[in-house]
C-alpha cells in the first residue's frame, strides 16, 4: 500500500520484540492465546522468519501434550494459528484439531435466531442469547478460512451469515459504530457502549473477508459486509485521537486510549487498503509504537472485558498488565503493514 510511513528494519525489529515478549506468557488455550499467535504467525507469513513458526509450534506441541479444554467459541480462536501450522508443516494432527473446532460450531455451539452463534467463554451458558463482535474473530473468520480452504460452500456461507447478523445486531445506522453486544432475549443493546476492541474485531475481520474470499463479488451477503466496513471506517477514523490512537469507548473523551483497539483498526485500514485512510494509518503506527516497552511488551491494553453494566465499567478495566490480544494486535498490524506495503 503506497505513502505508508515506517522504517522497515525499525518495525521488523519490534515485531521480533512483541513476539518474543509473548512467547513468554503463560497464556492457556483460549482467546488471547489464540489473538497473540494468530498475530506471529501473520508476522511469519509477511516476513517468513522461520522463527516466529518454530516458537508457536513448539509451544502448541506443548499443549497437546498437556491435554485440551472443550471447545467454546472462546477457545475457537487458537483455530487460526492451527490453520498456519497444518499449511507451513503438512503436519495432520493441526488440521484434525481444526475439523473439531469446526464440527464443535456446526453442530453443538449455542445458537439463536436465524443460526447466529451466542457468544460462549466456558461450557455454561453464561450469556443466553447473546450476540458479541467477539464472536467475528474467534468463530465467524476461523469458519470462513476453513470453507475457502476446502471450498466447502455450506462453512463459507454459515460464516458470511455470522457476519451479515452480527451486522444486524451490532452496528449503529446513525452512527457506523458497533455496540459490543446484543441481547436478543430482551432486544436491545445492554449498555448500549461503542467499545473500542469490538470495533477491532469486526473492522479487521470484515476487512480479511473480502482478502480471504475468493470471487467475494459473487456472494450477496459480502456487499452487506463491505458496506458495513465502509461506514464502520469512515466513522472512526473522525474519533481516532491526536497520538493517533482510539479510545476503550470511542466517543468518550474521558476514556482511555486503548492500543489493541488501536492496532486492529489501523490494521483494518491496512488491509482495506483506501487510501483516503492513510493518513490516519500512519498515526496510528507512530502511536502504536510509542506504546510498545524495550522489553517488547504491548502497554495500555484493556483485559478480557465482558459487556459491561455502564459505562464506569469499561473506563475502570484494568491497563497494567501485558495481554494476549494487544501482543497480537501489535504483531498482525505490524505484519500487515509490512504485507501491504511490499505488493
Amino acid at each position: 500500500m503506497a505513502g505508508l510511513e515506517f522504517e522497515r528494519e525499525q518495525l521488523l525489529e519490534l515485531i521480533d520484540r512483541m513476539t518474543e515478549r509473548t512467547m513468554r506468557m503463560d497464556m492457556t488455550w483460549d482467546w488471547p492465546c489464540g489473538v497473540a499467535y494468530y498475530g506471529i504467525c501473520r508476522a511469519y507469513e509477511a516476513t517468513k522468519k522461520e522463527r516466529y513458526l518454530e516458537l508457536v509450534k513448539a509451544r502448541v506441541d506443548e499443549y497437546l501434550e498437556l491435554g485440551l479444554p472443550k471447545w467454546t467459541v472462546n477457545t475457537c480462536a487458537m483455530g487460526h494459528c492451527l490453520i498456519t501450522l497444518y499449511e507451513a508443516t503438512g503436519e495432520e494432527k493441526y488440521w484434525d484439531i481444526v475439523k473439531s473446532k469446526v464440527e464443535y460450531l456446526q453442530k453443538e455451539a449455542l445458537r439463536f435466531g436465524d443460526s447466529v452463534l451466542q457468544h460462549t467463554v466456558s461450557e455454561n451458558n453464561d450469556f443466553p442469547e447473546q450476540a458479541w463482535a467477539d464472536t467475528l474473530f474467534m468463530a465467524a473468520f476461523f469458519l470462513l478460512r476453513v470453507g475457502v480452504k476446502l471450498k466447502d460452500e455450506t462453512l463459507i456461507e454459515d460464516a458470511l451469515n455470522q457476519y451479515y447478523w452480527h451486522i444486524c445486531y451490532l452496528q449503529d445506522p446513525e452512527t457506523g459504530l458497533y455496540y459490543h453486544g446484543y441481547n436478543n432475549l430482551t432486544g436491545d443493546h445492554m449498555s448500549g457502549i461503542y467499545w473500542g476492541r469490538a470495533n477491532a474485531w469486526a473492522a479487521y475481520t470484515m476487512a480479511q473477508v473480502g482478502t480471504v474470499l475468493p470471487e467475494c463479488y459473487l456472494y450477496p451477503k459480502y456487499l452487506d459486509v463491505t458496506g458495513s466496513l465502509n461506514e464502520q471506517l469512515a466513522a472512526l477514523k473522525l474519533l481516532q485521537t491526536e497520538q493517533g490512537l482510539w479510545r476503550t469507548i470511542l466517543d468518550d473523551a474521558g476514556s482511555y486510549e486503548e492500543v489493541s483497539a488501536s492496532a486492529g483498526i489501523a490494521a483494518a485500514m491496512v488491509v482495506k487498503g483506501n487510501p483516503l485512510h492513510i493518513k490516519y494509518i500512519n498515526r496510528a503506527i507512530r502511536g502504536i509504537q510509542e506504546n510498545v516497552s524495550k522489553d517488547g511488551r504491548v502497554l495500555n491494553v484493556s483485559g478480557g472485558t465482558a459487556v459491561m453494566k455502564d459505562r464506569e465499567g469499561y473506563r475502570t478495566i484494568p491497563r497494567k498488565w501485558i495481554q494476549g490480544p494487544g501482543t497480537g494486535a501489535g504483531v498482525f498490524c505490524g505484519g500487515s503493514g509490512l504485507w501491504e506495503s511490499e505488493k
